[in-house]
């Protein structure tokens, strides 16, 4: 019997109850007692077998020109990330409905209020995916603010 892929927020051991191993057709969002409240992200989302999953790479605030978005303005270089997130999920028959795990690479982590707010246009924020989000000292450019990446689970 094929198990259902889980995506932890954390790092540790899990013990899986049998009742959680139930079959499914969607991802379930979990937000386990035992575990510190989340805000904007849940700890753990399980993913139904016979799910495909498309890895989406880091995502930047480029135009399809190579060119930046935003200049130093977070929240639009947030929004630029966002739409090609979406496009690059388009490209494999995703949506944002679909995506299960993000994880954001920012050089300022007290921009999470804007990440979030630029975030939630594109996610169901009842259902947020499990996170995770790094600070860096920079990314592959100095102009870059934010690096963000996705896995998507399709039926």
């Amino acid at each position: 019997m094929r198990r259902p892929l889980l995506l932890l927020a954390a790092t540790g051991g899990l013990t899986l109850a049998p009742s959680l191993c139930r079959a499914q057709a969607v991802p379930n969002f979990l937000r386990p007692s035992g575990l510190p409240p989340s805000n904007g992200y849940s700890h753990v989302v399980e993913v139904p077998s016979g799910n495909r999953l498309v890895i989406v790479s880091g995502q930047v605030p480029l135009d399809s020109q190579g060119n930046l978005v935003g200049g130093a303005d977070f929240s639009a270089q947030a929004q630029q990330v966002f739409l090609n997130l979406r496009q690059a999920l388009l490209a494999a028959g995703a949506t944002f409905q679909d995506v299960v795990k993000l994880t954001y690479y920012v050089v300022d982590a007290s921009k999470l209020p804007a990440l979030r707010q630029v975030r939630d246009q594109f996610i169901d924020p009842r259902n947020p995916p499990a996170s995770t989000l790094v600070e860096v000292r920079h990314l592959f450019r100095p102009d870059l603010l934010l690096e963000v990446e996705a896995i998507a689970a399709l039926r």
